[in-house]
């Protein structure tokens, strides 16, 4: 999915706001978000770790500094472990126009040092908002890596699988009812964008702003 072709099928589903959440990486953000504002298109920065229990976590920021100052810290958090390219792929940081600029050789398929506590510590200390992925899914989520929904860290917003009948799994996990959800197409290919998003009226494109409408301030709001 380069950048360009990414964000005219954006445009084409009428979709205007994006995050990437690369895998243990931002090393892909600047070049998405120059071609998103180029094309009039809302772009924020994010990341998805992958926890000392194997468990996803989105972290979004506003300010590309300090995702940036993130990523430094997420990187070194990563074992010293290379990437096998023949089984997993190559691991490419792009510019603009999709020409690869390296390839990236610590294995970012991995699991960081820090357990889900810490990583929500060291993601807000640079300014980041956390919010645990796909929490329907049966790997790789909350609930299938811990069993249970844990009362710290706290959480304000959870993200769903595009799919997901939401009110008949909250009937199954009833733990979570009465808190916010974010649905998005989580894609891979061009083609999985578009099957899930989030309706949102806020002020502006912020992470800033979309949790003020999961908090239901300032006339901003949300529908799954």
């Amino acid at each position: 999915m380069g950048p360009q072709d990414l964000m005219q099928r954006l445009i084409d589903l009428h979709i205007n706001w994006l995050a990437i959440t690369d895998h243990n990486t931002l090393a892909n953000c600047p070049a998405y978000a120059n071609v998103a504002q180029a094309m009039g298109l809302e772009f924020s920065w994010g990341v998805e770790v992958q926890t000392a229990e194997e468990i996803h976590l989105l972290v979004y920021f506003d300010d590309p500094e300090a995702a940036m100052c993130f990523d430094t810290e997420l990187y070194a958090a990563l074992p010293d472990i290379a990437n096998d390219p023949d089984f997993f792929g190559d691991q490419v940081v792009i510019d603009e126009k999709g020409n690869i600029l390296k390839l990236e050789p610590k294995a970012l398929s991995n699991s960081v040092i820090w357990d889900l506590s810490q990583t929500v510590e060291v993601a807000k200390s640079y300014g980041g908002y956390c919010v645990p992925a796909h929490v329907d899914a049966s790997v790789n989520s909350i609930i299938s890596q811990l069993g249970f929904l844990p009362t710290e860290p706290e959480f304000e917003l959870f993200g769903i699988t595009a799919k997901l009948k939401l009110a008949q799994w909250l009937q199954q996990h009833p733990e979570f009812e009465g808190k916010a959800f974010l649905r998005a197409s989580d894609a891979h290919y061009l083609s999985d964008l578009g099957m899930g998003a989030t309706r949102l009226r806020l002020e502006k494109a912020s992470i800033a702003d979309l949790f003020k409408a999961v908090r239901g301030e300032n006339r901003t709001e949300m529908i799954v």
